[in-house]
């Protein structure tokens, strides 16, 4: 069979004879066999794997690894319950992964699920309802209004044929179709003599020939583009791997030098030498640190839920504080995906219209001035024209207006009631006695109406093009006058080129006997009321959205099927930045993966595009280094919104496809919502980068403690178990506390964060060593203190214990504010969730040194007062020169 892409440029006849076929369709036997040849009428299932070899491969990762160490040395201590949380946490995040494993084959089950399960064919001359799946090439399948085509289609016939294709173009307006040929290099949303699989038929009637059945649909080869997208990592889940590599690779090298130090050089018992290793160990491995990343993630799960942006993926909150390009589909994501007029063009004045989507009310404005529609009569014979020849009906549900039947005339009964007119009342008073209905070869809709005071009147709305032939008047002033046709066309090209669909209304009076309507009372009688614009109109938050991501050096990107005048005219809307230039699908085509490259960053507006040049469009700015955010709502958007780094589907209008692509669902549906997420990002990963640049200090101070201990050859200021159990409480508690900061007021302010970025930056390493320094003074020198005043070993132990929890407690308030100062009340207050986490440690270290039992276990002893003022002295001192340093080197950088 030949590829679907070639049956637009074949003439119905040459189709059929190709495919071995007739207009009677094929008999029963040829199609069973072919049935048999070509299989069924349905989307390949991806192979899937085992549900335990899923399971089992989520723990194939270093990290993970490396918590599994941790709880091996723990178990090795004898703390079995430390043991169980790191073995806890283990298999929450195996599990968490499990769960979202497999989007793709979801994806792809809900694409399956958009094919039609019937259709209506010609089997031998006689029309039967066959099963979706029986369907086989050369199959004539008739279509009505209301149906979904249920395989690719070269018509053959149509009457009124439109199809709503959104789904794979994106045009928010149903497509009307005819069966000429068309080019071979008419994008998608221009095979207007092909319907394709999975759309709906809106109105009128039609027969076509099965060109493609299955994978070889439009929407198969979409399905296919899905299976073969690579699902690229999060920067987080990318830059934590290196880090828990390098971490395991440096714990392992220092604990083996050291034990081989000890054991040759220094002679030492290999069982101490062993415990005090492990020791050495839980110090260094953070196994905290991935808990606390998994709750951050989770707090900003739940903060992003508020804010109508649903995560699918934990890792992809980060992903999206990280965006530096937002490519956004246009209908629905930056459009409300409703019609609304919002030009009419009278002889007499050029009108703005202003409203929100189907709602019946609005104003009007002229030259940027409020104006009355009451000072211009005409303006209520267009609300006439526009209520009556009409068959949409507007609804009021759930605090939305909604059309039932065509977009356009929903839009018509809108501009109708702006107007000044009860559009329920005038259809209660003007009865519809006979009608001429829209057709694509005539391109009007022409009714006949009468009332109850014996006036009749002949409506009629259209195509500019055939509407103004079939005029000879115009409205001036309130008078008739000879129409001026050249100058109405003008204007209709005007108002074309800014990208909107133009309609015009006209009409004629009669006399109240005329009740059949032919086409011959509408030619050349007509007087010509005016000219409507109708567009998709952007959403009202977009065009502040869409600033604010430019504020934070986020460029906007909108890739649409949609006509390139009328994306150029949204881009302009919304604030575009690159709106002189539109890129099509068709000039796409001509450049190769460089080319495109090269101009991507400088064309914010892609018009005409299919899946192939969406997914190209992602990966070429991918190719940049750049961190790539998709919106869509459609099953044409679900490749590229599974391969850019944070896929955002549309929750209210989107398909299932699109959201099971997605990482992030939007359920209001508003783009304004992203920049909301993207804020939330950001705190998220500030959060994320506090957690570590906390954990990591104090982890390294504890270790270097031992190391330093084990060189200089001396006993081990502090134990294995006390080691490992400032570990556990600092972790789950101050460590914790850093997951609900809240969000920095310059959070918006700076440019996305490179994608390459390490998280252990120069500016962090060198504040480990000062951290890690300032540790090791703190806690010898407590500990010699200790020595000197006489104190036991266990004592001098509780208070070096003591010692590093306090010191870890005032390097969090300084870690709180790591990028302004801490001197400051709302620094030192905190929030709710430090003064817990502060608490807690506070009362645990208490319960750990003067109770009876517990010092039994940790092997501590009560501490005097005095020395516990000392203590305190120590964390202000570590505290004020952390600070004294960042002050020096924040001037040293303005």
């Amino acid at each position: 069979m030949s590829a679907p892409t070639l049956w637009h440029n074949q003439l119905p006849d040459v189709a059929l004879a190709k495919l071995e076929s007739s207009s009677n369709g094929l008999d029963e036997a040829t199609a069973q066999q072919r049935h048999h040849t070509y299989g069924a009428n349905r989307l390949p299932a991806p192979p899937s794997r085992s549900v335990v070899l899923r399971f089992l491969l989520q723990f194939h990762n270093i990290l993970i690894y490396v918590l599994l160490g941790a709880a091996v040395v723990t178990a090795l201590l004898g703390h079995w319950v430390d043991t169980g949380v790191i073995l806890a946490v283990v298999f929450a995040n195996a599990i968490i992964g499990f769960l979202q494993e497999g989007k793709a084959e979801k994806a792809m089950d809900a694409i399956r699920e958009m094919l039609a399960p019937h259709a209506s064919v010609l089997r031998a001359g006689k029309r039967q309802t066959v099963a979706g799946d029986r369907l086989v090439p050369g199959d004539i399948v008739l279509l009505e209004a209301g149906d979904k085509v249920p395989a690719d289609l070269r018509l053959l016939q149509v009457h009124g044929l439109q199809v709503q294709e959104a789904l794979l173009t994106g045009e928010s307006l149903p497509v009307e179709k005819q069966v000429a040929v068309v080019a071979a290099a008419a994008a998608l949303g221009d095979r207007t003599n092909m319907a394709f699989s999975g759309t709906s038929v809106t109105s009128g009637q039609a027969r076509g020939v099965v060109v493609a059945i299955g994978a070889n649909t439009e929407i198969g080869r979409i399905s296919g583009l899905l299976s073969g997208v690579e699902t690229l990592t999060t920067p987080l889940v990318e830059q934590m791997g290196v880090f828990a590599k390098w971490l395991t690779l440096f714990i392992l090298t220092v604990a083996a030098l050291i034990f081989a130090f000890g054991y040759f050089v220094q002679h030492q018992d290999f069982s101490e030498l062993f415990m005090a290793v492990v020791g050495l160990s839980v110090a260094a491995i953070p196994e905290g640190l991935p808990a606390v990343l998994t709750i951050t993630l989770a707090v900003g799960v739940q903060a992003m839920a508020s804010r109508h942006a649903i995560v699918r993926r934990l890792p992809a909150i980060e992903t999206i504080g990280a965006v530096s390009v937002i490519c956004s589909d246009k209908t629905g994501t930056l459009t409300r995906n409703e019609m609304m007029v919002t030009r009419v063009m009278t002889a007499d004045a050029a009108l703005q219209v202003v409203g929100e989507g189907y709602a019946p009310q609005g104003t009007f404005s002229h030259r940027g001035q409020p104006f009355d529609p009451a000072e211009l009569p005409v303006l209520s014979e267009l609300g006439l024209v526009a209520s009556l020849c009409n068959d949409a009906e507007l609804k009021h549900q759930d605090a939305l207006w909604l059309v039932e039947g065509d977009p356009m005339e929903g839009a018509l009964l809108a501009f109708a009631a702006k107007t000044g007119l009860d559009v329920t009342q005038i259809r209660r008073e003007w009865t519809r006695t006979d009608m001429i209905p829209f057709n694509s070869r005539h391109k009007f809709m022409a009714t006949l109406h009468h009332d109850h005071a014996q006036h009749a009147c002949i409506l009629v709305k259209g195509a500019p093009e055939s509407v103004i032939g079939m005029c000879q008047y115009q409205v001036v002033g309130g008078k008739l006058q000879a129409l001026e046709a050249a100058v109405w066309q003008q204007q209709a090209e005007t108002i074309a080129a800014q990208g909107q669909r133009v309609l015009a209304l006209a009409s004629r009076r009669v006399p109240p006997h005329h009740t059949v309507l032919e086409y011959a009372d509408v030619q050349g009688t007509l007087t010509l009321l005016g000219l409507v614009g109708l567009i998709d109109p952007p959403r009202a938050e977009a065009a502040s959205a869409v600033a604010e991501c430019h504020r934070a050096g986020i460029q906007v990107k909108m890739i649409t099927g949609d006509h390139a005048a009328t994306a150029a005219a949204i881009g302009k809307q919304i604030g575009l930045q690159h709106t002189d230039k539109v890129l099509t699908g068709v000039e796409l085509d001509l450049l190769d993966d460089a080319d495109l490259a090269a101009v991507v960053l400088n064309t914010d507006i892609f018009a005409r595009t299919s899946p192939e040049h969406k997914l190209r469009l992602v990966m070429a700015l991918q190719a940049h280094g750049m961190t790539v955010a998709m919106t869509g709502d459609g099953v044409n958007d679900a490749p590229a919104l599974k391969r850019a780094d944070a896929g955002i589907a549309m929750g209210q209008k989107g398909s299932e496809a699109a959201k099971e692509a997605a990482e992030l669902v939007l359920a209001d549906d508003n783009f304004a919502s992203i920049v909301a997420a993207v804020r939330e990002g950001r705190t998220v990963y500030d959060n994320i980068k506090k957690v570590i640049s906390w954990t990591l200090p104090t982890s390294t101070g504890e270790a270097a403690v031992i190391v330093l201990a084990l060189l200089l050859g001396m006993l081990l200021p502090i134990t294995p178990l006390q080691i490992l159990w400032v570990n556990m409480i600092t972790a789950a508690t101050l460590g914790l506390a850093l997951a609900f900061e809240p969000t920095e007021a310059h959070t918006m302010q700076y440019p996305p964060r490179p994608r390459a970025q390490p998280l252990l930056s120069g500016g962090l390493l060198w504040h480990i060593v000062l951290v890690t320094t300032l540790f090791l003074c703190g806690v010898f020198g407590i500990y010699a203190y200790a020595l000197d005043q006489g104190y036991s070993l266990a004592l001098a132990r509780t208070l070096v214990m003591n010692t590093l929890v306090v010191m870890e407690i005032f390097h969090l308030f300084f870690i709180r504010n790591m990028y302004g100062t801490s001197l400051t009340w709302q620094a030192v207050r905190g929030t709710k969730m430090v003064w817990l986490a502060v608490i807690v440690v506070t009362v645990a270290q208490f319960a750990i040194t003067y109770l009876p039992p517990l010092q039994a276990v940790f092997a501590t002893e009560a501490i005097a007062l005095g020395d516990g003022l000392l203590i305190v002295g120590i964390g202000v001192a570590l505290f004020v020169l952390v600070e004294l340093e960042k002050q020096m080197r924040l001037r040293l950088r303005r």
